[in-house]
Formats: C-alpha cells, sequence, structure tokens
C-alpha cells in the first residue's frame, strides 16, 4: 500500500532497530481517512473469504479492525486485555506477550461474540514476533471457529512472526513489509 509506505516515511520515526513509532496517524492519534482505505484494501485482499466476523486485540487493533468490519459489512470483536466487572467466566483466553511493552498479557473474548459457526479474520496493527496474532489464533481454535485469514497493516518482516505464521499456512497479508530499521531508516521489502 503505497500510501501508507508514504505515510510511515513521512510520519514515523525509527527509535531502534527494532522498533518504529507511528502514534501520530495509527496507534495513539489516528488518521481516520487512511484508516478508512486501510479497511477497504483488507476489504479487497480478502474478499472471496465470506468473513463473518472481524478479531483483533485492544487498543491498537481496533482502529483498523473497525474499519475493515465497516468496509466488510461484519461484526468487529475485539480481546480485551483487562476482564470488566461486567464480564462472567464464560470466555476464551490466551497469554500474549508484548514486545515493545515486555509485559503479559491475559486476553479474553467473550464467548457469545465468536463460535463455531464463524469464519473469522483476524486484523491487527503491527506484525514482528507475532505473539498478538498466535493469541488470537489459540482463541480462535477455542471457539472452534474457522480463520479466514490474518491481515496486519505494518509487518515487520525481519522478526520471525509473518515467517512462522506463513510456515504455519495461515493466509497472511501485510499492507506494508518492513526490511529493516538499521541506521534509523526504513527499509521495504520489495514487492
Amino acid at each position: 500500500m503505497e500510501e501508507l509506505k508514504q505515510r510511515i516515511l513521512q510520519d514515523g520515526k525509527v527509535l531502534s532497530d527494532d522498533i518504529l513509532k507511528v502514534n501520530s496517524f495509527l496507534n495513539h492519534q489516528i488518521d481516520p481517512f487512511l484508516m478508512k482505505r486501510i479497511g477497504e484494501q483488507f476489504k479487497r485482499l480478502f474478499s472471496t473469504q465470506k468473513i463473518t466476523k472481524i478479531l483483533t486485540i485492544e487498543a491498537s487493533g481496533i482502529a483498523p479492525a473497525l474499519m475493515t468490519g465497516l468496509a466488510l459489512n461484519v461484526p468487529v470483536v475485539f480481546a480485551r486485555k483487562f476482564q470488566s466487572v461486567l464480564q462472567d467466566n464464560h470466555n476464551y483466553h490466551a497469554e500474549v506477550f508484548s514486545y515493545t511493552k515486555k509485559v503479559t498479557n491475559h486476553i479474553l473474548v467473550d464467548c457469545n461474540f465468536v463460535d463455531s459457526n464463524d469464519n473469522v479474520l483476524i486484523i491487527d496493527d503491527f506484525l514482528a514476533n507475532g505473539e498478538a496474532v498466535n493469541g488470537l489464533i489459540k482463541i480462535c481454535q477455542q471457539a472452534d471457529c474457522s480463520l479466514a485469514g490474518i491481515g496486519i497493516v505494518i509487518e515487520k518482516a525481519f522478526q520471525k512472526g509473518g515467517q512462522q505464521l506463513r510456515e504455519a499456512g495461515y493466509h497472511l497479508e501485510s499492507l506494508v513489509r518492513i526490511k529493516s530499521l538499521a541506521n534509523h531508516q526504513v527499509t521495504f521489502m520489495e514487492d
């Protein structure tokens, strides 16, 4: 997605060889027009999959997931990192280590929102080592639903997550794949 690449080059900040900060348009302040086009792009990429639900993880996955759900005209479910007092114990759950925050989160999804009748598309903002996506896959396995695919806004292709998911046979589509962040420069994978 050329527009996204240009936005990363213009507004992204490389903090280290493995951290890219895009909080000015993707995961703190959100550019709704760019996000709408991201949702439309995921719709194009997964249009033949007969998706019934979008699944993501709070908080940064919600915006691209919501726009994808809008484009596909399906509900969006997000895994919570904390159990609300309004939730009972009828949940699917998984442990997810956050690379950028250096904490393990216990994520959960209410069993009423995803079930064996669903064909789920996982959407997230970043893919690095695959921890969040693997946690969402575990939730899909617990729900006994079909997994249509995985849509990622920005994949750090120099980390292991994308390769492992592809080798496991998952349909993974990343809008932008980053080859390197070395020397504070963003280098994209060639399409």
